[in-house]
């Protein structure tokens, strides 16, 4: 395997950060932790450029909260300057992963994303009976520091480089505890090895990619399924023949295994894509897709929520009718024509 080296000196190149900045700060320009570094925006740059050039950048604290839909998970907030830093290297070394990412993998890529994982799904459930919808345990909080970084090394040589990865994956706070025993571990094995990396991060999503690279092409090539997606932990493998998934099935846990990942085994199941698959937030039938009820409930919720700010004056129509074009988007991914119609007769503004 082709290993990459001597770009330390781009990621820390102050046109580089100049570019990290402004990605950094889409969304974000009126937090007070970037109004600071945007009021003396070139010094604040020289500085965390010297900073990282000399060894001496730390990062800092993060900001946590709870979100609890579609399910409660911790997010973790970056400070301003150290999301900087977290685009300026993906600025550099993620098109050297890039390549070598398998063409089914969607999450977090440019080109990509949900629905276009959806209609690949979508186009799978047509042609097979069969689907084994995989989802890999408390997935980011058990990813392995040390697994993680062997993983990177074995394309980046830059030793600046990866001492500046290894600083962010160990600084990364604390996550839900994840007790599990692999082959050869000791009693204490699984609290003293690191583990997690924080939801939120730009790194985070791009390392995790990274970290179940490994995963797809040993699907695609060692076990030579065609039909074969993945979205961040989620994955599915479709075939006519459920005898060849249960085999897959039992590949692909011992395999994970040796990343220190285990299914879960209660959203891990072979179904009958005839009977409907759940698939980011759609049922999927072949031919016919619907959006999961609770999906609708929790957008029905937030509408009539956006109803009464507005009766009130507590929120613009531009506002309201931004958070309705969100939904209707998604929406629309779905054979959803008459239920898009009886939600808005029923909300008027």
């Amino acid at each position: 395997m082709k290993r990459f080296g001597n770009f330390f000196e781009k990621i820390t190149d102050f046109r580089n950060l100049i570019l990290a900045y402004k990605k950094a700060v889409r969304g974000k320009r009126y937090w007070k932790s970037t109004l600071e570094v945007t009021f003396n925006l070139e010094r604040e740059l020289l500085k965390l450029r010297d900073e990282l050039r000399n060894g001496e950048y730390t990062p800092g604290a993060f900001r946590t909260f709870v979100i609890k839909e579609p399910k409660e998970r911790m997010i973790s907030a970056a400070p301003f300057r150290d999301r900087i830093v977290h685009h300026a290297l993906c600025n550099i070394i993620e098109p050297i992963f890039e390549r070598s990412f398998i063409n089914d993998s969607y999450a977090c890529r440019k080109g990509k994303g949900t629905h276009k994982a959806l209609g690949k799904f979508k186009e799978f459930s047509k042609d097979n009976k069969f689907v084994l919808r995989g989802d890999i345990n408390k997935f980011f909080p058990s990813i392995d520091h040390e697994v993680l970084l062997k993983i990177i090394a074995r394309k980046i040589k830059d030793k600046k480089c990866l001492q500046l990865i290894e600083r962010i994956v160990d600084f990364s706070n604390r996550q839900e505890d994840v007790i599990e025993y692999f082959d050869g571990d000791g009693l204490f094995t699984p609290i003293e090895r690191k583990k997690g990396l924080p939801i939120g991060n730009q790194t985070s999503q791009f390392f995790a990619n990274v970290y179940l690279d490994p995963l797809d092409h040993f699907v695609k090539e060692r076990l030579r399924c065609k039909n074969y997606l993945r979205y961040c932990d989620d994955f599915a493998v479709f075939s006519n023949d459920r005898e060849e998934l249960e085999s897959v099935l039992v590949a692909v846990s011992d395999f994970i295994a040796g990343l220190r990942l285990k299914l879960n085994k209660r959203k891990t199941r072979i179904l009958k894509t005839s009977e409907g698959v759940n698939f980011l937030g759609f049922i999927v039938f072949p031919g016919v897709t619907r959006i999961r009820g609770e999906n609708v409930r929790r957008f029905k919720k937030r509408l009539k929520e956006n109803r009464e700010k507005y009766k009130a004056g507590k929120m613009s129509l531009k506002s309201v009718r931004h958070s309705f074009c969100g939904w209707i988007g998604h929406a629309m991914h779905a054979d959803s024509y008459r239920l898009r119609g009886l939600i808005f007769n029923d909300n008027v503004l």
